[in-house]
């Protein structure tokens, strides 16, 4: 009572007050006259600006290549999609041929999948179209009632009929589930045969994931290989023998990485603006302030600024010396609870897995082991404690995100689906209002949802951010819960909350009116009819719907025409000034983002569903989109779009359960409708009951009959691969087990970043270089009197000693010509392929594919992958790098997996055939082998694992050097702790 006596005295003023008509004005929140016009206006626009739009990308299109196409020249032959010509309706040819099987090996399961959703969404609605439009619009205009005023667009919504026997909404709604119903079904059984086509591909039997299993929450007595055998023996006594590998502790290790990474990009970024213009350089070099993560930081005074590029070039050293030492010492650290177990056969690994889906041996969980890519690795270590409480604490983020946006989601629920309603409260703006009708009515039909989107749009990168913390163990999971948390935020306010909003406020608003009058609240409460509000509110507000998913069309023509991307990558080259990397990053082709399009389509379907028997014109309006959509987005993921990281269609069964959630949503608002104007034996909402038990129970059916099956391989059919028995010898072999290096933490082998300077700038730069300018640790390079590396007599341009008469390039750089700076020379390196999708094998083989064949053929020296590039070989004596003696013709290929064959592997001291090569040629930025740290030869017997971290042999986790295996190089010099950097081939100099 307290609280209606205070809005009481706040809105018992002058009736005519700003208060009151805001509580007046929502009892008819959608202007009827408005409304009509706007559809009109919505649908116009979206039609005409798609077209035009399309007209524009098919112009555009063949001149742009970079942003229209860029998989055609990036992704490797088997990757390739269709070629395409000049014309301008060349494009439309290839996306209406290819076939769901041929897109499979071009765009990878996830995007297939992706695609038959979308497919299934336009089916769905396609007949929902025909039986909504076909039961209801004649119902509704035969039995309405009180049409004078109304327009056609009211007309044909139940409001008007009352009274009489309306069965069309509960005869639809039954309808409307087995239609759906029966569509999950038949591609539930669809992404069975996918599956299942996907596990006997050659490319996941050939992988390493595929075989192994992660455990997780380990217990402290059995964190070490043994214990993990003991851990599964459990589960399964009689399991065959497996490669077992617990994890280390690389405590700070990667953090240290991502500080140099920044390190390194900040530097390039001041040389980058400071060299933009060699001849004319600018009179003071670029400042900064020293970074607080500098161990140093305290020692500076406060508010110093030192010189930009002498700063982070010793700040880059120190990093790296930092890195090496911890490298160094991870053997020494102690496990954590995770680690990883690899079978011969794949079938043995998914029968343990599908065995210990029940099972907690110890309390620790173990299942099948994603690709090595898509494991968040800070997330690794965390206790079930710290994920709970981490999830928590998500939970508490999202839950407050959603309750502070109810109030402005009611500001616009209350002005932007109707200006009249603004006028209300805004006695000019209602004088422009009457006189320029049709002129707001467009604004209305157009600005209103484009206003709601563009809040849509911004919400999910909050979200995400949000999401990232949550202790997700891989990428593919994250993504998964972000759509799903999406999704729940989604529809509770922008459709919920939206939707009855207006009836809420008019309850109050009518309860505080009657206590005014004397009456009591309680009585009040009860008198007012709260169902009967909300479905004639539902009904006036179901005309904005069909505008915004109207306006749905535009957003994919947008999404096609990539016009962010061509505005962003046209004024970054032109009115700034880019690095080469943030160029070669340009024309990277970018990660599609499922999360975020699975969460509209998955809206679109609700709002659609929830109003289909209110306002049966919804329907054909979400199916216009659809039918649109699912050959744009086909386009969009055959030419521009990757898949990042690849989880084998796993996000259908996410879709899945939220349709059947829609379903049921929408059951219960034919429930209401049918309770309200139905007769006054409510046999229409009877007859509704059961529908969400069917839909409770159809999920139960399909996830017992098909989820195990999708999940889980037990063996395959057909014979895809022609000799596997050779195979199995090849990869389960004590000298080829690459357990260690797979699953060993990124931070332990990845190669660190390289800054990288236009070449433009390449003479110009030794003059404002105060870092090492020779580079010590190369016989020959640079002038041999000089300590550590360091020399003030560059500017007499030392000659190359392996090639006179050619300048040596400047070490610890790695300088780009103009005709490099493109994705496709450096696809192969982890730190531009890992946000591009190229750890999944699109251009190339993935990286945790075993090869039956000899690593020979595409060892870390064979030939690159680009037509045209030539064999790259290693020089003498690689810096940092010690040569190893060869046994028994033992190679590393480029992944640092040994293999048997001829040709001298990574390390190996190279003959004067295969020296001179390429001896002399000049150096190019090409891509870096993502080869481990310090793979050397090694004996390993079948019988007996090798000590070190994840039985990685002599030199321990992820293959690392240990004391006395490298040479005394000098400490101090750039290049001293950097891993893997092959100065004088891969042009990281």
């Amino acid at each position: 009572m307290d609280i209606l006596s205070t809005m009481n005295s706040l809105l018992g003023r002058d009736t005519k007050s700003g208060a009151d008509e805001l509580l007046d004005l929502l009892k008819d929140p959608y202007s009827a006259q408005l409304a009509q016009t706007s559809i009109y206006a919505s649908l116009g626009t979206s039609i005409g600006f798609t077209f035009l739009l399309a007209v524009g990308f098919s112009l555009l299109r063949p001149y742009n290549s970079v942003v229209y196409s860029p998989k055609l020249k990036i992704a490797d032959d088997k990757h390739a999609p269709p070629p395409m010509g000049r014309g301008i309706l060349a494009w439309v040819g290839p996306v209406l041929k290819t076939t769901e099987q041929e897109l499979v090996g071009l765009i990878g399961l996830d995007a297939v999948v992706f695609l038959r959703i979308l497919r299934m969404c336009r089916n769905i609605f396609l007949v929902m179209t025909a039986i909504g439009c076909g039961i209801l619009i004649p119902i509704n205009l035969i039995h309405g009632q009180q049409f004078k005023g109304q327009t056609a667009v009211s007309k044909v919504t139940p409001v008007n009929t009352f009274d009489v026997p309306n069965y069309g909404m509960t005869v639809c709604a039954w309808f409307f589930n087995v239609v759906i119903a029966g569509f999950l079904w038949w591609n539930y059984k669809a992404i069975l045969k996918l599956r299942r086509q996907y596990y006997d591909s050659p490319e996941y039997q050939a992988s390493l994931h595929a075989r192994t299993l992660m455990i997780n929450d380990i217990p402290k007595s059995d964190r070490s290989d043994e214990g993990i055998g003991r851990l599964i023996d459990m589960v399964v006594p009689t399991s065959s023998f497996s490669r077992t590998a617990i994890a280390r502790n690389v405590k700070e290790l990667p953090e240290m990485i991502e500080q140099h990474s920044q390190a390194v990009r900040e530097l390039e970024t001041h040389l980058a603006n400071y060299l933009k213009d060699p001849n004319n350089l600018p009179a003071r070099k670029p400042q900064m302030k020293p970074h607080k993560d500098d161990p140093n930081w305290g020692s500076y005074p406060k508010g110093t600024k030192l010189d930009a590029i002498d700063y982070l070039t010793g700040r880059i050293r120190e990093l790296e010396i930092e890195i090496k030492e911890v490298r160094l010492g991870v053997d020494y650290r102690n496990p954590l609870p995770y680690g990883f177990a690899s079978y011969e056969e794949i079938a043995e690994a998914h029968s343990i897995a599908f065995a210990a889906k029940k099972k907690h041996p110890e309390g620790t969980t173990i299942v099948l082991a994603p690709r090595p890519n898509d494991i968040i690795w800070k997330n690794m270590p965390l206790s079930k404690k710290q994920r709970r409480t981490r999830r928590m604490i998500n939970n508490l983020w999202v839950l407050l995100l959603t309750l502070i946006w109810i109030a402005p989601n009611a500001m616009i629920s209350i002005f932007l689906i109707s200006l009249a309603n603004l006028g209300h409260v805004w006695p000019a703006f209602q004088t422009s209002l009457a006189n320029h009708t049709t002129w707001w009515s467009i604004v209305q039909g157009v600005a209103s949802p484009a206003i709601t989107s563009l809040v849509y749009l911004v919400l999910p990168i909050i979200f995400r951010r949000l999401a990232i913390r949550a202790g997700d163990r891989t990428k593919t999971a994250r993504e998964r819960h972000v759509a799903a948390k999406l999704y729940t935020f989604f529809v509770f306010n922008f459709l919920i909350v939206f939707s009855v909003f207006s009836t809420v406020w008019s309850f109050v608003s009518s309860v505080i009116k009657q206590t005014n009058d004397g009456t009591d609240a309680w009585a009040a409460i009860q008198k007012a009819d709260i169902a009967g509000s909300l479905f004639i509110s539902l009904c006036n507000l179901s005309p904005f719907w069909i505008t915004w998913l109207l306006q749905r069309n535009l957003g994919a023509a947008i999404d096609l025409a990539q016009l962010w991307t061509l505005v962003w990558s046209f004024c970054a080259r032109k009115f700034s000034s880019p690095t080469p990397r943030e160029m070669i990053e340009l024309t990277a082709p970018p990660a599609f983002d499922y999360a975020s399009y699975y969460n509209y389509f998955l809206f679109y379907s609700t709002v659609t569903l929830c109003f289909a028997t209110l306002q049966p014109l919804v329907i054909p309006a979400c199916a216009l989109y659809f039918v649109i959509d699912v050959y744009l987005k086909k386009y969009l993921l055959l030419y521009i779009f990757v898949t990042k990281t690849e989880s084998g269609g796993m996000f259908w069964r996410m879709f899945f359960n939220r349709m059947v959630f829609a379903t049921i949503l929408s059951n219960c608002v034919v429930f209401l409708a049918t309770w309200v104007h139905g007769n006054n034996t409510h046999t229409q909402a009877l007859a509704c009951i059961p529908l969400p038990f069917l839909m409770i129970g159809f999920k139960w059916y399909c996830k017992t009959t098909f989820d195990d099956k999708i999940h889980y391989y037990t063996g395959s059919q057909k014979g895809h691969l022609k000799d596997p028995e050779a195979l199995r010898s090849k990869i389960f072999d004590g000298k080829r087990d690459r357990l260690a290096s797979r699953f060993g933490h990124p931070a332990l082998y990845r190669p660190l970043m390289t800054p990288m300077v236009h070449a433009k700038a390449q003479n110009i730069l030794a003059s404002i270089y105060g870092g090492r300018l020779t580079d010590s640790n190369t016989p020959g390079s640079g002038d041999a009197g000089s300590l550590s590396g360091y020399s003030d007599t560059f500017a007499l341009n030392p000659m190359q000693a392996d090639h006179p008469g050619k300048k040596a390039i400047i070490p610890g750089f790695e300088v780009v010509p103009e005709n490099r700076l493109d994705f496709e020379y450096y696809k192969g390196r982890h730190e531009f392929a890992d946000e591009h999708g190229g750890s999944g094998g699109i251009y190339g083989r993935a990286e945790d594919i075993i090869r039956p064949d000899t690593p020979g053929s595409s060892s870390a020296y064979g030939t690159d992958s680009r037509p045209g590039t030539p064999t790259r070989t290693p020089p003498p004596f690689a810096p940092g790098i010690m040569p190893v003696r060869n046994y028994s013709g033992v190679t590393y290929d480029a992944q640092g997996d040994m293999g048997y064959g001829h040709t001298p592997g990574y390390g190996a001291v190279p003959t004067s055939e295969t020296q001179n090569l390429v001896h002399g040629a000049a150096g190019v930025p090409l891509s870096t082998p993502p080869v481990h740290h310090g793979h050397r030869d090694r004996e390993v017997s079948d019988n007996h694992r090798a000590p070190g971290m994840l039985g990685g042999g002599p030199q321990g986790y992820g293959g690392l050097p240990q004391d006395g295996d490298e040479d005394d190089a000098d400490p101090t010099s750039y290049d001293y702790f950097r891993t893997r950097r092959q100065n004088g081939w891969t042009g990281a100099i």
